[in-house]
């Protein structure tokens, strides 16, 4: 099963440290107000699908907040980007202020500020017509 949705296979997340401080070290990244884009080149003979991170600090809250964060971006993620159209791997780091935006706003706040951040760094994201 390679869907893009909640319930996704563990294997187009990044989980660990090694990969984080790759992208935080090698990876180029993008900056809005409420999100960090770390966008970075994957291994010549690595040909699985694109994976994503997401990274959300203590300061934005308890446990469950952080989790629900997570939870939000992620969804808002896979459905602004097409995976087949790209060939690299991406970390989102949360900044100050996203949890207000999903409280406020939801999936459709947390969508709008992916948006941005991905304009930032070119192609990949889904045209709505």
């Amino acid at each position: 099963m390679s869907g893009t949705g909640p319930g996704s296979p563990r294997r187009r997340r990044i989980s660990r440290s090694g990969d984080f401080k790759r992208a935080y070290r090698n990876g180029s990244s993008k900056a809005t107000r409420f999100l960090v884009l770390y966008r970075f080149d994957r291994k010549p003979d690595d040909d699985s699908d694109i994976r994503l991170g997401v990274s959300v600090s203590k300061k934005l809250g308890d446990a469950v907040t952080r989790n629900r964060v997570k939870r939000v971006l992620k969804e808002a993620f896979w459905s602004k980007v097409d995976p087949e159209s790209l060939d690299q791997d991406f970390v989102l780091v949360a900044r100050t202020g996203i949890g207000e935006v999903i409280e406020k706003e939801g999936l459709a706040g947390a969508e709008v500020c992916v948006e941005e951040v991905l304009a930032l760094g070119g192609d990949g994201t889904k045209r709505s017509t």
